[in-house]
């Protein structure tokens, strides 16, 4: 999805993630423990990982932060009606997007749509540079 919304000149490889720090993005998780699916999180794991979010971005002060499931930001933020697209919340001056999940197991969105939706995120932050 980077790649094809625009964030990455060229496809990367998983064991390329450290470039994207050269192209100004980073990526975490909200929950480190590895599942095949995100209901198989406990909504303590979600609120603890949001909690810790919270204090790396209050600390790395990037100007996005993008949420990969807006499941995973409505559980992790207490945000329960949060659609997909720019928050009103905000972490100091961190501005927040939920972005859909490209996992397989998401059928609400296709790869030209979820694309479309990371490109919007591109083009605010661009904007706002």
């Amino acid at each position: 999805m980077l790649h094809r919304s625009g964030f990455t000149p060229r496809l990367l490889r998983p064991d390329e993630q450290e470039e994207l720090l050269t192209y100004g993005l980073g990526i975490t998780n909200v929950v480190a423990r590895a599942t095949a699916r995100a209901d198989e999180l406990s909504r303590e794991e979600y609120r603890e990982g949001g909690r810790l979010l919270v204090a790396k971005v209050e600390r790395l002060a990037p100007r996005w932060l993008a949420v990969v499931g807006v499941t995973a930001y409505r559980t992790a933020f207490g945000e329960p009606k949060a659609a997909i697209g720019p928050q009103d919340r905000t972490i100091g001056p961190t501005r927040i997007w939920a972005l859909p999940n490209p996992s397989g197991l998401n059928a609400h969105w296709t790869a030209a749509t979820m694309a479309e939706e990371y490109a919007r995120l591109r083009e605010a932050a661009e904007a706002a540079s």
